[in-house]
Formats: C-alpha cells, sequence, structure tokens
C-alpha cells in the first residue's frame, strides 16, 4: 500500500478515477488518513485513489491525525469529483459489537464519553456501536436528584454529564436486537462494597449534597448514596428542606441505618436535643401559653418553646365529642393551655385548653 508522503497530490487524483472502478461497495479497504478537515476527513487508499469520510462517519470521539491507519466501509465508489465515499464508523462497527460482546463477558470496566442525553439517559457509542446509559444505572454522583416533575432539570444535569469520561460496565449487549446499554452502577460497585465494610452506624460522615426533594435530601458520601429524610435534619419542623441544605453544599451527618446500597443519615443527631433541655421549663398542672400550629380532626398542635410541641386533644376542648377543632382554633393565634401530662420518654406532651366551654 502506496504511503501518503511518497505520492503528490496530483498522482493521487490521477489515480482515483481509474482506481475506483476496482473498489465494492459494502466492503472494508485499509488508507492512511491524508487530512482531517473540519466537516470531512481524505483518506489515501493507495492505487485505488482518494476516499472521503463524511465527519458524521468518523465516529463520535475518534480523534484522527494525518498518517493514522484506517479501515473503512466503502459505501459509494465513485462521487461526482473522483473521491469514494467511505464510513469509519460502518467499518467500526462490525469489530465494536464483537470487543462490546468480550468486555461485557469480562465484567471489564472500560472508559466512555456520552454524545448526546434524553430524559431517560445518556446516548453512548462505544467502537462504532451506539448505545444507551440509563438515568437508573448512574452512580450516586451523577444521578439527578430532582423532583420527579422537574423534567427540565433532569435533562439540564444529564446534558452536563455529554463529553464528560464516564467509568461504565456493559450491562447488555444483543447484536440483533441492536442493543448496547451501560452501567456506570456496576462499574463502582466492586469500589463501593469495600466502602460499605468501613462504615458503621454512628459513624460520622461528610458528603455533597445531590439532590433536594420534598422528603429530604441525597447526599453522595463517597460514591455511596445517602439520604437525610426531612426528619432527620433539623430539631425543628422542617417544611421545606431547601430552606437547611442545597445542591452542592458540602454537610457533616451521622449515619443512623446501613441498608443494601444506600446510607440513612441525621443532621440533627450531630447537635443536642434542644426539646430535653426546653421541656424542663415545663410541669404537670402548669398554665402555659402557646401558638396554633396546625389543626387537626383529632385536635390541635400547640408550639410552646421552639423545641417543644404539644397535643391538646379534641376530648379537652369541651362541647362534648362533637366540637369541631377548627370552630375552636386559629392557626398561628395564642391562647392558653393547662399541661395535663409530660411524657420525656415518648416526647409527648399534653394540654387542655385552659378556658374550655361545658355544655
Amino acid at each position: 500500500m502506496a504511503k501518503a508522503a511518497s505520492v503528490t497530490m496530483d498522482d493521487l487524483l490521477a489515480g482515483s478515477s481509474e482506481g475506483a472502478a476496482h473498489l465494492v461497495s459494502g466492503e472494508t479497504i485499509n488508507g492512511t488518513v491524508l487530512s482531517v478537515k473540519k466537516h470531512e476527513v481524505l483518506i489515501d487508499l493507495g492505487p485505488f485513489g482518494i476516499g472521503l469520510v463524511p465527519r458524521r462517519e468518523v465516529g463520535f470521539g475518534r480523534k484522527l491525525v494525518d498518517g493514522d491507519e484506517v479501515t473503512a466501509s466503502i459505501i459509494d465508489t465513485e462521487l461526482d469529483n473522483g473521491y469514494s465515499l467511505l464510513s469509519l464508523r460502518k467499518a467500526a462497527k462490525d469489530k465494536g459489537w464483537e470487543e462490546a460482546t468480550a468486555k461485557m463477558a469480562a465484567e471489564e470496566i472500560i472508559e466512555v464519553e456520552a454524545y448526546d442525553a434524553n430524559r431517560g439517559g445518556l446516548l453512548i457509542e462505544y467502537e462504532g456501536v451506539r448505545g444507551f446509559l440509563p438515568v437508573s444505572q448512574l452512580s450516586a454522583e451523577h444521578y439527578p436528584r430532582v423532583g420527579s416533575a422537574d423534567k427540565d432539570e433532569i435533562l439540564a444535569r444529564l446534558n452536563a454529564l455529554v463529553s464528560q469520561p464516564l467509568k461504565v460496565r456493559i450491562l447488555d449487549c444483543d447484536r440483533k436486537a441492536n442493543k448496547l446499554i451501560f452501567s456506570e452502577k456496576e462499574a463502582i460497585k466492586d469500589g463501593l462494597a469495600e466502602r460499605f465494610e468501613k462504615l458503621a452506624v454512628g459513624d460520622t460522615v461528610k458528603g455533597v449534597v445531590t439532590g433536594v426533594v420534598d422528603f429530604g435530601a441525597f447526599v453522595n458520601v463517597d460514591g455511596i448514596e445517602g439520604l437525610i429524610h426531612i426528619s432527620e435534619i433539623s430539631w425543628e419542623r422542617v417544611s421545606n428542606p431547601g430552606d437547611y441544605v442545597k445542591v452542592g453544599q458540602t454537610v457533616e451527618a451521622k449515619i443512623i441505618a446501613i441498608d443494601k446500597d444506600r446510607l440513612s443519615l441525621s443532621m440533627k443527631q450531630l447537635t443536642p436535643d434542644p426539646w430535653i433541655s426546653e421541656v424542663e421549663k415545663f410541669a404537670k398542672g402548669d398554665k402555659v401559653e402557646g401558638t396554633v400550629t396546625r389543626i387537626t380532626p383529632f385536635g390541635a398542635f400547640v408550639q410552646l418553646s421552639p423545641a417543644v410541641e404539644a397535643l391538646v386533644h379534641i376530648s379537652e376542648l369541651g362541647g362534648g365529642e362533637g366540637v369541631d377543632p377548627e370552630k375552636v382554633f386559629t392557626l398561628n393565634e395564642r391562647k392558653e393551655f393547662i399541661v395535663l401530662d409530660i411524657d420525656k420518654d415518648n416526647r409527648k406532651i399534653s394540654l387542655s385548653l385552659a378556658d374550655k366551654k361545658k355544655k
């Protein structure tokens, strides 16, 4: 095979028309990269002239330089300009399926880059074969933990991963079905098992908040996913986790449970429980003043201090069993109550309305 350096461009062009007749569409041919342009690559095919590869047929992520030896598939033996139309991506595809099958069988970890994304996951081309990495197979570090209704934010998070190197394993490889599925979770599974062994309930860990949702916050702890439930964010009553933590923030938390592949974490348990000290201010029989924070069919909850909330049951409102708490209370109003009972073990205080009216 002639090398690009041994012939002139005029020689190559002169021989391209005659040589093209010997090429056969659908077959593969070896050549040398002659020049790399923005929209096309020219290939020296020796006695067969020059081949043209459109940029889309090079293959995603493939970097070529002058002089590279390549194998191409012949699409058209002669274009109007005398070149042959070639595809490097098509030629690589057959070898790509073989390699993908071998990598899956060996459970080998490979590095890939996504060329695009949709709301379902990342689109990846590996050795000329196009495949998919579903959102569910992303690692805790990259999983887009946002509200299920926020589809635009999910897509934005996935688009940020396009062209970024990702270590993955091949989960499924089926050439007949044209299916190639990747998993980032599987690639880090072995390392995670070792990290889990070093953790124990009660440990204090640091992690980065990866998502804030209605029921809490997700945290990446050295590649392991952790969840801080809304009830474990603060000793205060938390209505919106976003008021306490933000995506990207580094937080410290205590491990309160270790599940199969996730940590249950608590931020509040790293600080003293203010309820324990504040409840000492109250005693059974005391007349106290509090703010109504919630009204329910069975009574109302009353804030006695920043950390202490108590319940006044419907039976303690006066007026008999048919009394309606919503007609007795207004949200955020302050009223006087009598402390009926204090249960420190279960963190409960029972109240009675001080001026309850009898029927």
